[in-house]
C-alpha cells in the first residue's frame, strides 16, 4: 500500500485476521484501539513493523514529505476485504436517527457524511505528536503496536544478516513472527526448515533463486525480482540464494509468534561420522571437513 501525505487509510478493523506491517520507505502514524478501549498513536519510519490483533481498530497516515510505502501480511490465507470493516461504510448504512441516539446529536450532523465506503481520505498531515504530554493526557496500551525491527542488532553470519522479531522480541504479535534477512552476493540461506509455521515472503531488493523441497522426489526452483512473493509450506525443506551482484533483503513472516528453525548442517552435526556413512552409502572420511555446526548463510 502507497499512502501520499495527508493520504488516510480510514478507521477500519479486520474480523477473520490480524495484520503486520512493515514500512519499506516513508512515514506515516498508526493510531489503535483495544477492547479495553485503551488507545495509542505512534509514528512508523523505514524498517518498523506493527502488529494488529484480530478485530482491533486502527488507521494509517502518511505524514510526508514523500510517499509512505508498505507491505501488509495477514495470518489468514482467506484473508479478503469482505473482511474487513470500515467507519464510513458503517456509519453510512445506519439511520440518522439511530446515530443521533448514539453520539448524542442531532441527526443532521450525519446529512454530509459519506453513505458509502471511504476507503484511503486525503487531507491535511497531521500535526507531530507531543514529546511531552500533559499530565493525565497518556492513554498508553500496556502492548504497544510498533517494533523497529531494523534498530534491531542483527544476527551476522559469513553470508549475510537476519533480524527476527517473535513474541519474544514483540510481545504484542501473538500470532505471527517478522524478519528482515539480507544474504550477500554468492551467499546463501543454508538448507533448513521450519517445523511450526508457513513462510511468507517479500523480496525487498536484489534478486534471488529458491528451491522448496516437499518429499518423495518433488522439488521446485524459482526466480525472484524485487516486489515478488514467495510461499513455504509447514515443515517444507528450502534455501535461498543470492542471484546478483548486490545484497538481497527479504522480508519473511512466519505464522507463528514462536521461531523455529531446524538446519539439515546442524542435523547432520550431531550425527557420527559412521552413523552417515551408513545414511548414503559412502566413506565415513567423506564428512571429516564438513561443518560441526549450523552455517546458516555461507557464502
Amino acid at each position: 500500500m502507497t499512502l501520499v501525505p495527508g493520504g488516510l487509510r480510514e478507521l477500519h478493523w479486520h474480523a477473520n485476521a490480524a495484520e503486520l506491517g512493515y514500512v519499506i520507505s516513508g512515514d506515516c502514524r498508526v493510531t489503535t484501539i483495544d477492547p479495553q478501549g485503551q488507545s495509542e498513536a505512534v509514528d512508523f519510519g523505514p524498517g518498523d513493523v506493527w502488529y494488529f490483533p484480530r478485530g482491533h481498530g486502527h488507521s494509517i497516515q502518511g505524514l510526508g514529505p514523500g510517499d509512505c510505502v508498505f507491505i501488509l501480511i495477514f495470518d489468514n490465507g482467506y484473508f479478503s476485504e469482505f473482511g474487513t470493516f470500515s467507519i464510513s461504510d458503517w456509519l453510512g448504512h445506519t439511520p440518522p436517527e439511530v446515530l443521533a441516539k448514539n453520539f448524542g446529536v442531532p441527526a443532521s450532523t450525519f446529512a454530509p457524511f459519506p453513505k458509502r465506503e471511504v476507503y484511503i481520505a486525503t487531507g491535511p498531515v497531521p500535526q507531530p505528536l507531543p514529546q511531552d504530554p500533559a499530565p493525565a493526557s497518556l492513554d498508553q496500551v500496556p502492548l504497544t503496536h510498533r517494533y523497529r525491527l531494523l534498530a534491531q542488532r542483527p544476527a551476522i553470519f559469513a553470508g549475510g544478516t537476519m533480524r527476527t522479531a517473535s513474541m519474544n522480541e514483540f510481545p504484542i504479535s501473538a500470532t505471527m513472527t517478522s524478519a528482515i534477512l539480507t544474504i550477500k552476493p554468492a551467499g546463501m540461506r543454508e538448507l533448513h526448515w521450519h517445523p511450526n509455521a508457513a513462510e511468507w515472503q517479500f523480496y525487498v531488493r536484489g534478486t534471488a533463486s529458491m528451491t522448496v523441497f516437499g518429499s518423495h522426489g518433488r522439488a521446485r526452483t524459482d526466480a525472484f525480482a524485487p516486489g515478488d512473493v514467495g510461499y513455504v509450506p509447514q515443515g517444507y525443506g528450502h534455501y535461498i540464494e543470492n542471484t546478483g551482484t548486490d545484497e538481497l533483503e527479504v522480508m519473511l513472516v512466519l505464522n507463528n509468534s514462536t521461531y523455529e528453525s531446524i538446519s539439515i548442517t546442524a542435523w547432520m552435526a550431531a550425527n557420527t561420522d559412521l552413523l552417515l556413512a551408513t545414511n548414503f552409502k559412502v566413506p565415513a572420511s567423506v564428512f571429516a571437513n564438513f561443518p560441526k555446526n549450523a552455517v546458516v548463510m555461507p557464502e
